[in-house]
């Protein structure tokens, strides 16, 4: 447990890669296998369930330290992480005992979920009397699911390979899917002769870099090197049809069982040791694709009423064929990935499973024009991909890319703030914009990011000079700044207060030039909407 706190303080204070590279190495090759499986767990971004209520953390806290809740309540909100703030204000312990990270996480935390509260209450204030403050910190953040360091999932997989001398395509496509942190794990994932598919398992991801809006495509070389198709919001993911069986897996790797049962039916056609890569859409008859809000209807539904289905049909719109009768296709270029997956779809007719158009154009001109009709069937944008490309994995620069169109801006004023969390934890860095509606303020989106570094000290100081009323964590702020909002798609929402529901909203700059009555109105934004009669 010391080897991986001293692997998370090595990663945590440094920006660079290769610093970062030489760290996990050394502690691939200095661990046991069980440690390593459970490392390579947290370090991937998965967490264990809640072992402990936060509520009762903080509590116990207080109490171990004996200080009033309240005070207890406002150091958390000073520093704005849990596992901080318990690791800070819990009196120092003494390590009993040098335990590996997988006895700790076996023996130690997972049994405290399921506790009698007396009895958890004893196990936890015995980790903390036995645990330094250094390891405390990252038992603590296992606990409260809140483990997370500055590391991508591509380094950890490019670490691994390292290690292992294995390549790193081979690493990623084992870390696909749904596996357990075991021993046998971590052998099977270092192992040079071990190349099993397991039936379930996806295809690690190709990813777009966006085109620059500033110079558009034209740098990437010749339009008739690449195909066009529309970009559409939908959910990426894999329909897998292998050993009989159909797993439909999103690019999250989330296993996205009984969601999509119209999907479902549809892959059933498919021939064993096929995948296909594409899109799930809400879609109706001749190809209308609806927007994203529609879909969100069923996002997170692990069972689908029949009302649902008939409100929100949806179809999975491929674009691309990654194995086809159990072949790996994705060293083959994309023209011929797409010509196998034509003559595939070309011999199933089903109504949830497609394929998407290519469009034709001779040029970037034409395709530019082409593109300006984004909005009014629901897309955002063009994809471009070239034609004598390999399927890469992750966001590998020259293989795909995304020509969006501009996003939706609107002027808003700034009336709530709160801290953030880890590094900004000590900064209001979290914001809420309104609109005005006659002479009131209305909330309409909350945006995190957008500002550099100089420009988020300076509006710190501004709220903390503003603040008119407190909430908690949050502080209503005397309404004076102004800042340029921009947003991807709108649609109208009952749930939010001014009607409109907002699609990855953030700062695009902050209009120091406006005043608060110049922001734009609620009516405005209304009439953003698509489809307005």
């Amino acid at each position: 447990m010391i080897r991986f706190a001293a692997l998370f303080d090595a990663i945590d204070r440094t920006t660079k890669t290769n610093e970062k590279m030489s760290a996990l190495v050394h502690y691939f090759r200095e661990s046991s296998h069980a440690d390593a499986a459970w490392a390579t767990f947290f370090l991937c971004g998965y967490k264990l369930k809640q072992l402990v209520p936060t509520k009762l953390l903080r509590v116990w806290a207080a109490e171990e330290a004996n200080i009033p809740a309240w005070l207890f309540d406002e150091s958390y909100h000073s520093v704005g992480d849990l596992a901080e703030t318990l690791t800070l204000i819990v009196p120092p312990g003494e390590m009993a005992d040098d335990m590996s990270l997988a006895d700790w996480v076996e023996l130690r935390l997972v049994p405290l979920r399921g506790m009698e509260e007396s009895v958890q209450r004893a196990a936890v204030v015995a980790i903390w009397k036995e645990s330094p403050t250094h390891m405390r910190l990252v038992l603590l953040k296992l606990i409260t699911g809140a483990f997370r360091v500055g590391v991508s999932k591509s380094i950890v997989t490019r670490a691994i390979a390292e290690y292992a001398g294995v390549p790193s395509d081979v690493i990623s496509h084992r870390l696909m899917g749904t596996w357990k942190p075991t021993v046998g794990f971590f052998a099977n994932l270092i192992s040079k002769e071990v190349q099993d598919t397991i039936a379930s398992q996806p295809f690690p991801f190709c990813l777009a870099h966006p085109v620059d809006p500033g110079l558009g495509p034209a740098p990437l070389g010749d339009a008739n090197d690449f195909a066009a198709e529309w970009k559409w919001d939908g959910i990426r993911g894999q329909v897998i049809r292998r050993s009989d069986q159909v797993f439909i897996w999103s690019r999250g790797e989330d296993l996205m069982e009984n969601r999509w049962p119209e999907i479902e039916s549809a892959a059933e056609l498919l021939p064993n040791g096929t995948v296909l890569d594409g899109e799930i859409l809400a879609s109706f008859g001749d190809n209308q694709v609806l927007p994203f809000v529609n879909l969100q209807k069923r996002i997170g539904r692990k069972t689908v009423s029949n009302r649902l289905l008939k409100e929100v049909p949806v179809v999975f719109q491929a674009f691309d064929l990654l194995q086809e009768s159990g072949q790996d296709l994705r060293s083959h270029p994309f023209s011929e990935r797409r010509q196998r997956l034509e003559m595939l779809l070309a011999t199933i007719d089903h109504p949830h499973l497609r394929r998407t158009d290519l469009i034709q154009a001779a040029s970037w001109d034409e395709l530019a024009t082409i593109r300006h009709r984004s909005r009014e069937i629901n897309a955002e944008g063009l994809m471009l991909k070239r034609l004598d490309a390999t399927y890469e994995v992750g966001r590998v620069r020259g293989v795909w890319w995304k020509w969006k169109v501009s996003p939706y801006t609107i002027d808003a004023v700034l009336i709530y703030a709160q801290k953030g969390h880890g590094k900004r934890s000590g900064l209001y860095t979290d914001y809420t914009f309104a609109l005005w509606q006659g002479d009131t303020l209305v909330p309409f989106a909350k945006a995190y990011s957008g500002l550099d570094v100089a420009e988020i000290k300076e509006v710190d100081r501004f709220i903390r000079q503003n603040t008119r009323e407190a909430f908690g964590p949050v502080r209503s702020v005397a309404p004076a700044m102004v800042m340029e909002i921009a947003f991807e798609g709108l649609q109208r929402s009952p749930r939010h207060k001014s009607g409109i529901a907002t699609r990855f909203p953030r700062i695009v700059r902050w209009r120091r030039d406006k005043k608060p009555e110049d922001a734009n109105t609620l009516a405005e934004l209304m009439e953003l909407l698509p489809n307005q009669e």
